[in-house]
């Protein structure tokens, strides 16, 4: 199976999609062979900013504590998710700007936890007769990439400061891999709507997960969900302030929920109106099988 990398520098650094592409051959895609990563260090770019938020490992030991904390628990590998994604994005600290920079999510792929990637998302040979980690794991949009989309759902997800909802969100991985991709998840009392819907178990299957992120997304089509839920004005003080604690912040804890920037949450009133909302859109969609399942109950 992949190893860690045998070298690993001191900083981060960003690994352009160009040569990413070499690195990734049939033997790491298969989990047979390691990351050259001498030769990929070699062709690194070093990051715009020396500061503490660059050093490199912080983030290879919370990719070292995600497997062992589902190895050491007896949790299916989808459940590093959850545990990951808030601690990944309080130790990176990171601008939405610099974000979406594909070359970090690159690097983080392939010179700090190829390991991971491969861990995380080789299919089981037992159930996919292909077991080989797709390539978009490694390179790909920030809604596949192994490192990208879990800081991406921390960073939509979170309320404010409260990581719960992102654990709540990645907990599912219909709503990860649906939601995700939603422009209007970008809408912060729409997130918190659905994360909310998931706690209250109205939604619990992945099918009904696709049906309400279905639901939701044409909706929006025609009703501005920012008219009738208008979320706060947001400043960019709390999370500049934030990053700049990064000098003298502790290690993420690994039991405890990290904080994230001091914003003021999603209105309540806002939430609570598109929950109302989303609830009569997920009564009206349709979800696979559940008109089946409604005939069973009616015969008894």
């Amino acid at each position: 199976m992949t190893d860690r990398p045998n070298h690993l520098p001191e900083r981060l650094a960003l690994l352009a999609n160009a040569e990413a592409a070499e690195f990734l051959t049939e033997g790491l895609l298969t989990g047979r062979e390691d990351v050259p990563s001498i030769k990929l260090n070699q062709v690194t770019e070093p990051l715009p900013d020396g500061d503490r938020r660059g050093d490199l490992q912080p983030v290879r030991d919370l990719a070292e504590d995600a497997m062992a904390y589902c190895g050491h628990n007896g949790l299916k590998v989808t459940q590093a998710d959850p545990w990951l994604a808030p601690r990944l994005h309080a130790a990176l600290r990171l601008t939405r700007r610099e974000a979406a920079d594909p070359g970090l999510w690159n690097y983080l792929s392939l010179g700090v936890a190829p390991d991971y990637v491969v861990w995380r998302h080789l299919p089981d040979p037992k159930t996919n007769k292909v077991a080989k980690v797709a390539t978009e794991r490694f390179r790909g949009q920030y809604h596949k990439q192994a490192f990208a989309r879990l800081w991406w759902a921390a960073e939509l997800f979170r309320d404010g400061s409260d990581y719960g909802p992102v654990v709540t969100a990645c907990g599912n991985q219909d709503i990860l891999n649906t939601a995700l991709r939603m422009s209007v998840i970008n809408h912060r009392p729409t997130a918190q709507a659905i994360v909310r819907l998931v706690s209250k178990g109205v939604i619990t299957t992945g099918r009904e997960a696709n049906a309400l992120a279905g639901a939701i997304n044409a909706s929006a089509a025609t009703l501005m969900y920012d008219v009738i839920a208008p979320d706060a004005e947001r400043e960019s003080r709390a999370l500049l302030d934030w990053i700049d604690e990064a000098e003298t912040a502790r290690q993420v804890s690994r039991n405890a929920l990290p904080t994230g920037p001091d914003e003021e949450p999603a209105p309540q009133l806002s939430v609570s109106t598109l929950v109302d909302y989303f609830t009569d859109l997920f009564a009206d969609a349709p979800v696979r099988g559940r008109d089946d399942a409604e005939e069973v109950e009616g015969e008894d």
